[in-house]
């Protein structure tokens, strides 16, 4: 006797509000893997030498790449700020016998993303 599947349609995903939110914020992954493999590019880029440098340059100020830095920062965002809501869900911070409330962690992740952002920002435009 075969164990009985019930059939899952492919679109399961849309018929909940959490379940969208869900699968959009795991694709977003894929614009941050398509990321990483441009840094990689870069830093290969740099091995071979000046002229392939610059010749990686002109092709990230092509009206693509653009598009495609512009969707990467904004799955980034997206991925960054749902992340950070699950965040006081997972972890449960306990000080004494008293639980932190969880817009306090919150908080402190969002704050914690703007000191490592504003560090990142002085480190590129000091440059």
């Amino acid at each position: 006797m075969s164990p009985y599947y019930r059939p899952v349609r492919f679109d399961w995903w849309r018929k909940r509000r959490a379940y969208t939110l869900f699968v959009v914020r795991e694709l977003t992954s894929v614009f941050i893997a398509g990321y990483a493999i441009v840094l990689l590019l870069l830093l290969r880029r740099l091995a071979e030498g000046r002229e392939a440098y610059e010749a990686y340059l002109q092709w990230l100020a092509t009206p693509g790449m653009m598009a495609f830095h512009i969707v990467a920062l904004a799955a980034a965002v997206f991925h960054s700020l749902t992340w950070f809501s699950l965040a006081p869900r997972a972890m449960a911070v306990r000080i004494g016998e008293r639980r932190l409330q969880p817009r306090t962690i919150l908080w402190a992740n969002y704050a914690a993303w703007a000191v490592v952002s504003a560090i990142a920002a002085w480190m590129v435009l000091r440059a």
